[in-house]
């Protein structure tokens, strides 16, 4: 088993994880059969890029991001803050004191190995020790969905066919009383190179 290195970044890590996050998304967008729209990729790189600085800058006060590394390498991305546009536009609720959990991404070769999950399970004891009782989530990813689907049933806001026809937007509201925390090793030791 390969060891995992979850901590919050620092000003160093920002070259590797601009790098980690356009390795992330061009993926994405590549499995979702969107590869075309180069200016949207930007855009969303763009934004993570800005998060992680609004982060440094604040010190985890207006956004608050952890990653994860494998000997050394980032592997993992995670951070929660406040709600973004299509969440506050489309959401019922107040969202004044609910914390949006985003940027949950894992390197393309360890996908499926638990390492969101472990984020996940690390950002939400954080939540809960800054006092949230609530997080929300959304996706337009259909990949995405599916996983969130799985752990948090269906979603509370549903924009049918949001980005085309059968391509649909979703958000997730939800308890962080209600989550089950649960560790386990499920990395796998096998030399994978990037």
């Amino acid at each position: 088993m390969q060891d995992i290195e979850i901590r919050r970044p620092a000003y160093a890590d920002v070259e590797a994880l601009a790098h980690f996050f356009r390795i992330v998304v061009t993926d994405t967008f590549a499995k979702e059969g969107l590869s075309e729209l180069d200016e949207d990729i930007e855009q969303e790189i763009e934004s993570k890029i800005q998060y992680l600085n609004r982060d440094l800058e604040s010190g985890g006060e207006q956004w608050y991001f952890l990653i994860a590394l494998i000997d050394g390498h980032v592997v993992g991305t995670i951070e929660y803050g406040p709600p973004n546009a299509m969440i506050r536009q489309h959401a019922p609720w107040n969202k004044q004191d609910i914390m949006e959990v985003g940027t949950v991404f894992v390197h393309p070769d360890y996908q499926g190995r638990g390492i969101g999950s472990l984020l996940l399970n690390v950002i939400w004891l954080s939540m809960m020790e800054r006092g949230y009782r609530e997080f929300c989530l959304d996706s337009g990813y259909s990949a995405a969905q599916s996983i969130w689907k799985k752990k948090f049933g269906e979603p509370d806001v549903l924009l049918q066919d949001y980005w085309g026809e059968g391509l649909h937007h979703m958000i997730w509201r939800r308890s962080l009383g209600d989550v089950s925390i649960t560790f386990r090793n499920s990395v796998d030791s096998e030399k994978v190179e990037s």
